[in-house]
């Protein structure tokens, strides 16, 4: 299985907020005995701000996203651990600051600024061993931020959530920096069901071994397609 892989792994996941990335990178690190990275909520010093006043704030958190990221991805390759980590950095560019751009809350400045220094960072950093992308309808998003109730969240509108899931299903045809696993979160309760767990740990083995993407639909190997 996975854990007995001689060379360091690092994974990465994608998703909507709310798609249950943060959950799946805790149960995964606690599985492998690998090192978790997660997204800075709640110490973050742009994100509130940001919220209240996204046309204002929106260059400086992703300016604080990327250096952030890049840091964190340098840290876990030179420690020469397997890591796991709750966010992509190709996420800030491909999702987030495309659409803060689309909503006209980054000017084309701005824009043009964040890409040819997203693109020099990215020239720099190690591409990782496996991507995950957690998929889930708009309206199952919606209902998990709802019941998680942080407060920094209350002003997300379903409109911004449906934006930002039209540019994952853009951007992902084309992704090719490693491996793709696509999970559909919304059928599988890894949180609650070790057996949904193990589904997803199978189908990391299989990337990582093969090289080559996975879908996992639904669980208990109904509607897996593979390329």
């Amino acid at each position: 299985m996975v854990e007995s892989r001689p060379a360091p792994v690092w994974i990465v996941m994608a998703g909507n907020i709310g798609s249950g990335k943060t959950s799946l990178t805790r149960l995964l690190s606690q599985r492998f005995g690998w090192q978790g990275f997660y997204e800075s909520v709640d110490n973050n010093p742009y994100l509130p701000d940001f919220y209240a006043d996204m046309k204002t704030w929106a260059f400086h958190l992703q300016m604080y996203f990327l250096g952030n990221r890049a840091l964190e991805i340098e840290s876990l390759v030179e420690s020469g651990k397997s890591a796991l980590m709750d966010r992509s950095i190709y996420e800030d560019a491909q999702i987030f600051v495309r659409a803060l751009h689309e909503m006209d809350n980054l000017s084309d400045r701005d824009f043009d600024a964040y890409l040819k220094l997203y693109q020099l960072v990215l020239a720099k950093l190690q591409k990782p061993s496996l991507l995950i992308y957690l998929q889930a309808p708009v309206s199952t998003l919606v209902d998990r931020i709802q019941k998680r109730a942080r407060s920094i969240e209350d002003s997300i509108d379903p409109e911004y959530l449906k934006l930002l899931d039209s540019y994952y299903q853009q951007w992902l045809p084309d992704y090719s920096e490693s491996p793709l696993l696509t999970v559909h979160s919304q059928a599988f309760d890894f949180v609650n069901n070790p057996d949904h767990l193990e589904e997803i740990v199978t189908g990391i083995d299989y990337c990582l071994s093969s090289g080559n993407n996975l879908e996992l639909r639904k669980p208990l190997g109904k509607s897996v397609e593979n390329e």
